[in-house]
């Protein structure tokens, strides 16, 4: 059982891991065996959590998730299999944390007159200069 928040908690059985070669440093070693990890997680079908974070965990997980719902972390930072199982199990830990919490609502609030008087001053200001930029008619005097 993976511990994520008190009151939601995932079941080993429901993630799925699966090795492959990773590149980068560790000459030899990086073509015989497979150290990177591919962490599956079935968000739709998961029974862990509520709609609401679900719902907030597929808008946060963006590319990693698939159309059928299944979350795909990679981890391949560490040169060791058990150290990018753990650091892919830590990224899905923090990733449902962040979904977990909910989100501010947002208070609507209107300029205040000084600021808007502020910003008239500033177009103002602006538009002097683009106007003493241009060029001068002759006069026909």
């Amino acid at each position: 059982m993976i511990y994520i928040t008190p009151d939601i908690k995932i079941s080993e059985n429901e993630i799925k891991f699966r090795f492959i070669r990773a590149g980068g440093p560790g000459g030899q070693n990086v073509n015989k065996v497979s150290t990177a990890v591919q962490l599956r997680f079935d968000v739709r079908n998961s029974t862990s959590f509520s709609d609401q974070v679900r719902y907030r965990l597929t808008r946060l997980a963006g590319r990693r998730i698939t159309e059928h719902g299944i979350l795909i972390i990679e981890a391949r930072r560490l040169r060791t299999q058990e150290g990018n199982r753990h650091d892919a199990i830590d990224r899905l830990i923090k990733l449902i944390q962040k979904a977990s919490e909910k989100p501010k609502a947002r208070i609507k609030t209107r300029p205040s007159p000084a600021s808007k008087e502020r910003l008239l001053a500033a177009k103002k200001r602006r538009s002097r200069i683009k106007r003493m930029r241009r060029l001068v008619s002759p006069s026909d005097d």
